[in-house]
């Protein structure tokens, strides 16, 4: 008996494991990245998604697996795994879901979808509902592949996508450890008035776009009591998950912040206390994009 099934970004399925066992569940097996579970479904950071409805369904033939999707509801996502031709001509039975790459800043998608995968060539898991409206739980963009000075904009993006919330033209944000300045980048092209926070210089083109000021220093050396309250903090900042959160913490009970963007970077071992501590944060979600590396995103949104 399947209870929830939770697919992983290709690479952190030990991670996936390591929280899943902390938390008290345990894996039945594995089918590629994804996680079978016996216990019912729990929210898990790095999970790319949960499947939250699983069942193991007898598929004879092509027709007689796609009848079953369909006889369910209309759109379904593959994950494929082992048995791909037969998964593809089964695919190919069902109504297309239309995957386009997003055109930031445009919401997820609103259209329900479901997920299946064939375990065997004669037999189908599928979950009519999973926690992602993203095929495989990855959002995919139209990137920008001149503007930035680099791609760390993506997870950004994700974030904010995943959020359903973004700055606002003429909204305040911090962005601290911003060099060289991909996060910066997308917020000014928002319309935001970014302030960028790093000991290292800026992209000159970025330095320059309008809306965006430079304060040459550490983040952890700003006192939020002394700051002027923003709309949104955000830090892509290099450090062990223990001192974001101390600084993170800071800023929350000066109440000189409403919204909160950060990337809990893992340095060696992965710190799931840290990340557990992070998600005590009132209103705070915290999980991994399909867009980062050993890391985690939290939002906090006010």
């Amino acid at each position: 008996m399947i209870g929830a099934a939770y697919l992983a970004a290709e690479g952190f399925e030990a991670e996936l494991a390591e929280e899943l066992r902390l938390a008290g569940g345990s894996i039945a097996g594995w089918h590629g990245r994804l996680a079978l579970s016996p216990e019912p479904p729990r929210v898990l950071a790095w999970a790319l998604e949960a499947w939250t409805a699983p069942e193991e369904v007898p598929a004879p033939s092509v027709k007689a697996a796609a009848d079953a999707l369909r006889a369910i509801q209309r759109n379904w996502a593959l994950y494929a795994h082992g048995q791909h031709r037969r998964a593809a001509l089964i695919a190919d039975r069902l109504p297309p879901v239309k995957a386009r790459p997003l055109h930031f800043p445009e919401p997820a998608p609103a259209a329900h979808l479901g997920a299946w995968t064939l375990l065997a060539p004669d037999r189908l898991l599928l979950s009519a509902t999973k926690t992602s409206p993203f095929v495989n739980g990855a959002v995919q963009f139209v990137e920008d592949r001149e503007g930035p000075p680099s791609r760390a904009y993506l997870k950004l993006w994700e974030a904010l996508t995943r959020a359903g919330r973004w700055p606002l033209p003429g909204e305040s944000c911090l962005d601290l450890g911003a060099s060289p300045g991909g996060w910066t980048w997308a917020l000014a092209q928002l319309g935001a008035q970014v302030t960028a926070v790093d000991k290292a210089p800026l992209d000159p083109a970025v330095a320059a776009l309008p809306g965006v000021s430079m304060r040459q220093e550490s983040a952890f050396g700003l006192d939020p009591r002394q700051m002027p309250p923003v709309d949104w903090l955000f830090s892509d900042v290099i450090c062990y998950p223990q001192r974001l959160l101390a600084l993170v913490r800071r800023w929350l009970e000066a109440g000189r912040v409403r919204n909160i963007c950060c990337t809990i970077k893992f340095q060696g071992e992965t710190d799931h206390a840290a990340a557990a501590e992070f998600a005590t944060i009132p209103g705070a979600t915290v999980f991994h994009g399909a867009h980062n590396k050993h890391e985690l995103m939290v939002v906090r949104l006010g």
